[in-house]
């Protein structure tokens, strides 16, 4: 292989990210909703994410005029400090943090329910995230839908940033928030 090739194949594998940051993979589940625009990418400074948090509603309740949500944000915990965050919905609360015991994420999988006509659709509910040495966190919450299959995990480096899309806000017609995420691996 020349050396032009070689550079361009180096080129094709490093995308630069937000702030000038370079990723060589990207992360995708095939459950994801569609509604609602991609945020900005965001990534770690330097280093890699070991944990996360998520903005959640809670189940409010089988009244008329109720809309559930489910997962409304999620936030990347940097190893070397930090957090970073893509959109974010504008209901629920941010979870208690979860940690790799020292190691990066290297794998995610989302909880979803697929829209259903005339219903209260919530989209993404839920997010598992795998560390590197195999151990899986969960945000704690019984939502609705399934389990997708896992993303395939970082085939070189480890999770170092995120995009989420979320639908905005559509005033008294039903809301889902959050409805996919894709994460990006840093080499």
């Amino acid at each position: 292989m020349t050396a032009g090739r070689l550079l361009l194949l180096l080129l094709a594998c490093l995308a630069p990210g937000a702030a000038g940051r370079l990723y060589c993979a990207m992360l995708n589940v095939s459950n994801g909703g569609t509604a609602g625009e991609w945020g900005r990418r965001e990534f770690c400074p330097f280093g890699y994410a070991d944990g996360f948090s998520v903005k959640l509603e809670t189940h409010q309740g089988f009244l008329p005029g109720q809309d559930d949500t489910a997962l409304n944000g999620i936030r990347l915990h940097c190893a070397q400090g930090g957090n970073v965050t893509s959109s974010v919905g504008r209901w629920g609360t941010w979870s208690h943090s979860q940690s790799c015991p020292k190691v990066p994420l290297v794998a995610f999988q989302l909880q979803t329910e697929p829209w259903r006509l005339g219903r209260d659709n919530t989209a993404a509910n839920s997010l598992r995230m795998k560390c590197e040495r195999r151990a899986v966190l969960e945000a704690r919450w019984e939502g609705w839908g399934a389990w997708g299959p896992w993303s395939p995990r970082c085939p070189r480096g480890y999770i170092c940033g995120l995009q989420t899309r979320v639908q905005p806000p559509r005033g008294a017609m039903d809301d889902t928030a959050l409805n996919d995420a894709r994460f990006f691996c840093c080499c």
